[in-house]
């Protein structure tokens, strides 16, 4: 089965991620590049944003430095309700299944090939992708060793992060986008999505690499997960 997509769509929410979008950005600029090099006159239109919910800082300074992304300022409140918002302010009336939905964070850094490889997926009639995160250098040498020890990341892994998530339009929108949440958005989302059948690939082709700090923006995020994993080998 081949599909076409048409639509290639990128969310990324910030909160106050001053020092870290530039690396984000930066990532992504790659990744768009890659797409065009590896699909040239097939590549898909692209389009992304920076949601910049109740940022207090520089991050609006800093994605105005790239202007080939848009920044969408917003009071959302929380990771879910950005990605909310910044898919719906991207997906055009009657969004189908020529568009294809990514998302991943502003304190992240996607791997060149990271948008080419879910094109390639969706055009392939995968309708949600999985891919993995590795923490960087922000989490100490010896919990990341044990990090790693405790996590291999092969294909069919069982890990879900909205870091390293896409979607085809359709079936997102399906099942009803992500939750106004402030945590675990995206397993909800892909529960919803597994609801419904959609056909998914959990791949380990292209790891994000995302910030190792023990306290994040949101109380259920990443960085909470290692916290309590540094604190369970203490």
């Amino acid at each position: 089965m081949t599909r076409r997509i048409d639509r290639l769509i990128v969310v990324i929410p910030a909160r106050n991620e001053e020092s870290r979008l530039p690396r984000c950005l930066a990532a992504l600029a790659d990744a768009v590049q890659a797409v065009r090099d590896e699909f040239g006159a097939d590549a898909p239109t692209m389009s992304v944003v920076v949601v910049l919910d109740r940022c207090t800082d520089g991050s609006a300074d800093v994605v105005a430095r790239w202007p080939q992304f848009g920044a969408l300022e917003s009071e959302a409140g929380s990771v879910g309700s950005a990605r909310r918002e910044g898919v719906a302010h991207l997906l055009t009336a009657g969004a189908d299944g020529s568009t294809w939905v990514a998302t991943t964070d502003a304190d992240s850094a996607v791997p060149r090939r990271w948008l080419a490889v879910q094109l390639a997926l969706a055009q392939a009639g995968t309708e949600l992708v999985l891919g993995t995160v590795l923490p960087d250098e922000e989490l100490a040498v010896p919990e990341r060793a044990r990090w790693h020890d405790s996590h291999t990341l092969v294909d069919g892994h069982p890990h879900v992060h909205g870091a390293n998530l896409g979607v085809r339009a359709d079936r997102y929108l399906q099942a009803n986008g992500f939750s106004d949440v402030d945590s675990d958005e995206d397993v909800l989302l892909v529960a919803a999505l597994r609801r419904i059948g959609a056909r998914e690939c959990r791949t380990a082709l292209i790891p994000v690499l995302t910030s190792g700090r023990l306290r994040g923006r949101v109380p259920g995020g990443f960085g909470g997960y290692l916290a309590g994993q540094v604190a369970a080998t203490r």
